[in-house]
């Protein structure tokens, strides 16, 4: 067996067992989804940032596995099978609304402010926020009902922690 297929036999394995560990509806509560799905989303969202000016850098990479990291505890392999589904629900969405709407039935407020900030994280990791960066965090933020004035914040926390 060549090396690339048991690279992909492991991806498929790893993918598996995340879904099956992680996107089952909650035993406690069947209408709420797993926490996991929340992630699922939130990843999602997360490299669509990273795409939306059309030209992906590493330090877009880093700052999404710095934010996942930060935000969910994942192991590498955890985080590499998330990315991998988010990936796969990316370019299975017919828009953002999939995401967003979990995150509004799942997320606090606070959460939400997060996410947000995490998404300037990632927009500014090139050291260049284009519009179509900015427009996306600003749709998001109207999306998940974020006030104008935690979105300005988020902002320029973001920006601060590049800086320092």
């Amino acid at each position: 067996m060549t090396a690339k297929k048991l690279v992909r036999l492991y991806m498929v394995s790893a993918v598996s067992k995340f879904i099956k560990k992680y996107m089952e509806l909650s035993p406690d509560d069947p209408d709420r989804l797993s926490g996991h799905s929340i992630q699922i989303a939130t990843a999602a969202l997360f490299i669509e940032m990273m795409q939306s000016d059309a030209e992906v850098k590493e330090a877009e990479w880093t700052a999404i596995r710095k934010a996942l990291k930060l935000h969910f505890s994942l192991s590498k392999e955890e985080m590499n099978a998330l990315i991998s589904l988010a990936e796969g629900k990316i370019w299975r969405a017919s828009g953002y609304f999939e995401f967003t709407s979990l995150m509004n039935k799942e997320l606090t407020y606070e959460k939400k402010v997060e996410v947000i900030e995490y998404l300037w994280e990632i927009a500014f990791a090139d050291s260049n926020v284009d519009r179509y960066e900015e427009h996306m965090v600003r749709k998001i933020a109207h999306l998940i009902h974020v006030s104008h004035e935690d979105f300005i914040g988020a902002k320029l926390r973001a920006k601060n922690k590049l800086l320092s």
